[in-house]
C-alpha cells in the first residue's frame, strides 16, 4: 500500500443515510469524528487516534426519549485506562463507563459498537493490506479491544481476530461472529456484511 499523504486530508463517510464520520489521516494515525441516528437514539462520537494508529481518546455522547449519557474513554501513554460518564434520565441500560472487573491493559485500540470506521485502527496499525504478497505471513492477529456498547456507553474487554486475506479483504472474527471486511485502499471499510455499506459520495 502506498504511503499516505504527507498532509492531513478529509474525507466524509456516509452509511445507510443514517451515519456519518469525517476522518483526517496523516502519516500516524488519524483523527475522525461522526453520528449515528436511530429509531431509539441518536449518538455522536470525536475519536484521537493520531499516534501510531492507537486510540488515545474516544468520547461518546447518546440520547434518547427522555434521557442521556456519555462517556469520555482515554488511555494513558503507559497503557492505562480511565473513563468518565455523565447520565441524566432513566433507561433499561447497564451503567455507562468501564465494567467493574473488566481488564483492558493489553488494549491498544476502542472499538465503537456499529461503528466501522473504529476497525481502520487495527487494519492499519498491522499494515494488514500490504499483504498481497503469498509469501507474506498473513496468519490471523488477536487483539485486544476496549468495546465501547451501543447504545449503554458499556466499555468491555473485547478479544478479536484480524487477517488479511486479499489486497482489499480482511478476515475479523469475534466471539462466534466472523465477517470478511472489504475496504478501500486506506483501509477503512466499504462493507461489513450485516452492519453497514458505504455510500458513493458526492
Amino acid at each position: 500500500m502506498p504511503p499516505p499523504p504527507p498532509h492531513p486530508r478529509p474525507r466524509a463517510f456516509t452509511r445507510n443515510g443514517v451515519d456519518r464520520a469525517h476522518v483526517h489521516v496523516d502519516q500516524d494515525g488519524m483523527t475522525a469524528f461522526g453520528s449515528s441516528t436511530t429509531a431509539d437514539y441518536a449518538l455522536s462520537w470525536n475519536l484521537d487516534a493520531a499516534d501510531g494508529w492507537v486510540t488515545r481518546t474516544i468520547a461518546v455522547a447518546v440520547h434518547g426519549d427522555g434521557w442521556r449519557r456519555s462517556l469520555h474513554l482515554e488511555r494513558s501513554p503507559s497503557g492505562e485506562w480511565t473513563s468518565r460518564v455523565e447520565t441524566l434520565g432513566d433507561v433499561d441500560l447497564p451503567p455507562p463507563g468501564i465494567a467493574p472487573g473488566t481488564d483492558l491493559r493489553d488494549a491498544l485500540d476502542t472499538d465503537l459498537g456499529l461503528c466501522p470506521v473504529t476497525n481502520t485502527m487495527p487494519i492499519r496499525r498491522l499494515d494488514l493490506l500490504a499483504r498481497r504478497d503469498p509469501n507474506h505471513d498473513s496468519r490471523s492477529t488477536t487483539l485486544v479491544m476496549a468495546w465501547i456498547e451501543v447504545p449503554s456507553l458499556r466499555v468491555l474487554r473485547s478479544e478479536q481476530l484480524y487477517g488479511a486475506v486479499d489486497a482489499q479483504t480482511v478476515s475479523f472474527r469475534s466471539g462466534d461472529f466472523a465477517a470478511h471486511l472489504t475496504t478501500d485502499a486506506e483501509g477503512f471499510v466499504i462493507d461489513y456484511p450485516a452492519l453497514a455499506r458505504r455510500l458513493p459520495q458526492r
